[in-house]
Formats: C-alpha cells, structure tokens, sequence
C-alpha cells in the first residue's frame, strides 16, 4: 500500500551552503507538490559537504519522524556504491578489468563463459541476469551453494553481443570475483566495510549488521507489482509486460526468489541481513553522497590509482548487437559496475563523465568529475520510474542551477 500523508514543514530539516538554496527549495517541494514521505538528499562539492537536507517520515504510518541518521534501503542505488569495492580491488591490482574472470575464478569456465572479462560482467553483457535453479532465502547467505550455482549458470547470450540488466544477480557475481581475486577472500560486503566504508567513514552497509536497531531503518512504502499496469506512461511498457510475465527473461531476472522482486519485502529484517550487493544496500544517503564525493575527487582517501579513476571516466564499450537492454526492455549504456549517460537518462555534465546508479522506487546517487560533485537521493515512497523520477531530477535539476551548469534534460 502506497501511503498518502501530509507532512509539516517543522519535519523538513537540514543545511544548504549559500547558493545552494534551490536544493532546499525543490527539496521542501517535494514534500508539498509532489507527495513526498521521507527523504534526504546530500550533496558534496569538491570535496566538501554543502547540501544536507532530511525530513518527513521515516514510516508514514506510525508517523515516526526522519531524523538526521535514519537509514533507508535503496534498492539498486546499492550497485554503484557497492562496485566501488571492485574500483578499490582494481587499484590494489587484485583485478583487471580487461581480464577473464575465470583466471580468477575457474569454475565461472563452466557452461560457455570463459571467454568472458570482467568489464563485461560489470557491463551486464555477460548473459547472466537469472538464475535457473530453484533459490530460497536460506540459499543466498550460504556463500559456498550461491558460489556453485552462479558458476554453473550458463550464459543467456553470447557474452559481449548483447546486454540485459543483471538486476540482483550483478552484486552476487561480484562478490565471487572479488573473493576469489581478494587475498584475504572477503565477500564484497566485508571488503567494503573495511576497504571502503571505514576510511570514509560511512555509516552504509551491504548485509545489514544486527545491531543496528530497527527505529534507525525507514520502512518502505512501496507498491505491489500489478500497480505497474496503471503507470505505463511512467514505465516502458515492455518492461512492465516483462516484469509480469513468467516466462520472461525480465520477470526471471527479478523473480528467483520471488520475494526480491518485491519492493515492500525489504523491509524484512532477514531480507536485509544477507549480502545482496545489488539490491539491498542500507545507510545514511549522506553517506552515499560522501562515498561518490571522494570518487568524483579522484579518490585520494581510498587511494584510487589513476587508472581506476579514468576507467571509471571514459565512455563505456557497448555491446556489439546495439544498446537496446533485452531486460528493462529500452536502451540503456553500463560501464563497470555504472550506469553511464545516455540520451534517455542525462545526468552530471556534458563532458559525460559521470557515473551513477538509479534503485527502483526513485534514488539515485552518482559522481561527476567533471564538477566535483557527489550526489545522493533517496526517499521511502516508491514511485514508478527506472530513473528520473520527478522528485530526485527536482533536486538534480536544482543542483545544476547553483552550479551554474547546463540542466541535462532526458530526450523525448
């Protein structure tokens, strides 16, 4: 059930930097004109933190207030911060991105994929985005049973001809790659915690750890699939007729086991203590902001090569077959764990250096180089884009306004 409330303007809180007021104007609007619950959104600016801004209901129901550390699950706004670990792993030389995942790896070999690099999986053209066996919740915190079945999956496509978004499965490939390649054979969970979240000092976590107490998380107000029929004009059709269709390479993407296909089932404690890399990323957006601030500044913190970082920057290599995603059934453009700029979806500035991800229901947080900026949305009301919801471009719109920056308007 989607909740309807009213919010005072006493629950808005929060700073903005001189000139970055129209943040915190389109930010309260949110709340007024555009049916806002809960949400935050942070912003920092080469370096430093100029836009904080919280309020409105961590749960709409019990109308318990969003305060300045609530924690909110983003869905795959989680992919981007997550694949900073791979970044890490790439500047310490555990992996290269332009090398087989099997020469890490070697059981990923089996069923025709090893051929397959590792840019090409970041990239989802690997042919993985479902998984054929049967899984249970049980199963997905059981590292060595998750390890076999995704290295028996065989590819989809021919990997590197076509893409197709690997909605959950990307985190959990992963993590296999990178606790196959780590020395110390970390999950990507603890490798960022360690390697990403403790140098920033980053309250976000890939596998929510028990002690932190329900009354920090918000809940989820979400929407049930069917309510996808009635948003057609907000959602490609094709991908909502996928969604629903069992039969689907899209539904099987979303739907193994069906309960992480469900957005109202991240509330679930046992839903957000496994590592799902992808998916179930839970924090502070302010620390999200933070974490891209210091990939947007070339990353000296977690001492990110030179390398890295441009990898990071440049375009990104497409498939052969074209851009058209087989899965969310639109074109789309990946790059290394990021979605990169593309005529639907223009974000950051029009050198197109900017990388990001967007999670269902309307986050978004990306880095953009080119600026200097780090930017983090996210909200406890599900709405119905893939990305561009009209509360978050609000903010990202805002932003281009105090920087003094052409807006990036998607085409029609």
């Amino acid at each position: 059930m989607v909740v309807k409330v009213n919010v005072p303007t006493g629950l808005i809180r929060g700073d903005a930097d001189e000139g970055y007021g129209p943040v915190a104007e389109a930010f309260r609007d949110n709340f007024i004109e555009r049916h806002e619950i809960g949400a935050a959104c942070a912003i920092y600016h080469d370096g430093r933190k100029v836009v904080d801004l919280w309020g409105g209901y961590a749960d709409g129901v019990e109308k318990r207030p969003w305060v300045e550390d609530t924690m909110v699950t983003v869905f795959s706004t989680t992919k981007g911060v997550a694949s900073m670990a791979l970044a890490v792993a790439h500047s310490r030389g555990f992996i290269d991105y332009d090398q087989r995942v099997a020469s890490y790896w070697p059981a990923f070999a089996a069923s025709g994929k090893d051929e397959v690099t590792v840019r090409q999986l970041l990239s989802h053209q690997a042919g993985l985005p479902a998984i054929t066996p049967s899984l249970e919740l049980r199963d997905l915190g059981d590292v060595e049973r998750m390890s076999e079945v995704l290295a028996s999956e065989p590819p989809a496509w021919e990997p590197g001809t076509r893409h197709g978004y690997h909605g959950i499965t990307l985190g959990w490939y992963e993590s296999e790659l990178l606790r196959h390649a780590d020395p110390r054979h970390r999950t990507l969970g603890r490798f960022f915690a360690e390697e990403v979240a403790a140098p920033l000092g980053l309250d976000f976590h890939v596998g929510l750890p028990d002690e932190i107490p329900d009354e920090r998380r918000a809940t989820i107000h979400g929407y049930k699939p069917a309510e996808m029929i009635l948003h057609l004009h907000q959602m490609p059709p094709r991908f909502v007729a996928g969604f629903l269709n069992p039969r689907s390479i899209t539904f099987k993407t979303f739907g193994n086991p069906r309960i992480l296909g469900l957005v109202n089932e991240y509330n679930r404690r046992d839903v957000l203590r496994i590592e799902i890399p992808a998916a179930n990323g839970t924090g502070t957006v302010r620390s999200i902001a933070a974490a891209y601030g210091e990939f947007a500044t070339d990353g000296r913190t977690l001492g990110l090569a030179p390398a890295t970082v441009d990898a990071l920057k440049h375009p990104a290599t497409p498939p052969t077959g074209g851009l058209f995603d087989v899965v969310l059934r639109t074109d789309t453009i990946f790059s290394l764990g990021y979605v990169k700029p593309f005529p639907r979806f223009r974000f950051g500035s029009r050198a197109g250096l900017a990388f990001g991800t967007p999670g269902a229901g309307g986050s978004f947080g990306f880095a953009d180089p080119d600026t200097g900026i780090g930017f983090a949305y996210a909200m406890n009301r599900t709405g119905f884009k893939l990305w561009d919801d009209p509360r978050e471009l609000a903010l990202r719109q805002a932003l281009h306004v105090a920087i003094g920056s052409d807006p990036q308007l998607p085409d029609a």
